[in-house]
């Protein structure tokens, strides 16, 4: 074995192409891992897209992966501190540099200056494979492990390791939700979707949903929303928040976690109550929000990606949950890696909740 097939993006806007990319020399304790299956985010459409400036090409797109330790080697261990070999079905979390000012003293290493992802990276510099749909994967010392139980698929372990654990760190940032409190959730993508479980589990009064299309929306009654609006079928925002109203004796949510846009900030802000908490989860997007009109009092909070303990607690979340909500259907399309340019394409058209590619081929036994 001396390279991996990949899908490469070598400009923007334009089909990705299926290269060899040529594999990495292991330092240390990195890790080469086979990639079981790799899901796609807004994020990578975005990119795909020429969304974010600082991309240049080529590069591997993905960076939601989840597969199996092919080469290690030297002694590792998972985050846990439990010992790691070859065959163990993992997802990793990104890299901070865990010295400087926002990694030691804010205690805030998403913030690190020197933070390094993965689905961006240049494909012919090394270490080369720095993007999940491909083959195989370079998992850097500094990543931090977690092992996949055997009850949670590779598809939606991979999702684990962005929307998922990006709304664990925005729980984290909420605190409690109390038996009392409404929380609206905006937007009915992957986010969104994943939030309205949280938010069920932590206890919430009611959980009501705004998004679209439809598909996505019948998603989130299957996670145990209480009721939904089609933003498709209520163009007039201020009937939107006249929705949200009605369903709260008037006052507006107690919690409001904007999962779509963040255009749709402003929107959000009239649905929340006074005194209420808002929440703006690591998407795209510019708004501009007026000081006057916004709630007496309120707490904002905006989070993006995760810290190490996030994908652990997303993992686990999965699997402890696994009797009670159909997670599996959130993969609603699987696609083969030769099939990456439709599956990019059913992302940026929203009609597919979630989509998964296998780059060793689309496995027929579910869960594995």
């Amino acid at each position: 074995m001396i390279d991996s097939r990949a899908a490469v993006i070598t400009a923007f806007n334009e089909p990705l192409e299926i290269q060899r990319i040529q594999l990495p020399e292991l330092d240390g304790m990195a890790m080469l891992v086979r990639i079981d299956a790799s899901t796609l985010c807004g994020t990578d459409v975005h990119r795909w897209e020429g969304g974010l400036s600082s991309d240049s090409v080529p590069y591997i797109t993905g960076h939601e992966p989840c597969g199996f330790i092919e080469v290690m080697n030297a002694p590792r261990t998972d985050i846990l501190g439990s010992p790691l070999k070859v065959g163990d079905r993992i997802v990793w979390s990104y890299v901070s540099c865990g010295h400087c000012y926002f990694c030691m003293v804010a205690l805030q290493p998403c913030l690190c200056r020197g933070r390094a992802s993965w689905g961006h990276n240049r494909s012919d510099r090394s270490p080369y494979l720095l993007g999940s749909v491909s083959e195989y994967m370079y998992v850097p010392v500094e990543c931090q492990i977690v092992k996949v139980p055997e009850n949670v698929s590779s598809a939606t372990a991979a999702a684990a390791s962005c929307a998922y654990r990006t709304v664990m760190h925005a729980f984290d940032r909420l605190g409690a939700i109390k038996a009392h409190e409404t929380v609206l959730i905006q937007g009915s993508g992957p986010l969104g979707i994943f939030a309205s479980a949280l938010a069920r589990e932590q206890g919430a009064k009611k959980v009501l949903l705004t998004g679209a299309p439809e598909g996505r929306l019948a998603m989130a009654w299957k996670m145990g929303v209480d009721d939904v609006l089609n933003i498709d079928l209520v163009d007039d925002a201020s009937e939107r928040v006249k929705w949200v109203k009605d369903h709260t004796e008037g006052r507006g949510a107690d919690v409001v976690i904007q999962a779509a846009t963040n255009g749709a900030i402003p929107e959000g802000l009239k649905m929340l109550r006074d005194g209420g908490r808002f929440v703006s989860v690591g998407v795209g997007g510019k708004a501009v929000v007026a000081v006057e009109g916004l709630p007496g009092e309120m707490t904002m909070y905006t989070v993006r990606s995760g810290e190490p303990r996030h994908w652990l607690q997303a993992i686990n979340f999965l699997s402890s949950r696994a009797d009670r909500y159909p997670f599996e259907e959130m993969i609603s399309a699987r696609y083969e890696l030769e099939q990456v340019n439709e599956a990019m394409s059913a992302m940026s058209s929203f009609s597919v909740v979630k989509a998964a590619i296998y780059p060793h081929g689309v496995h027929s036994i579910p869960g594995h």
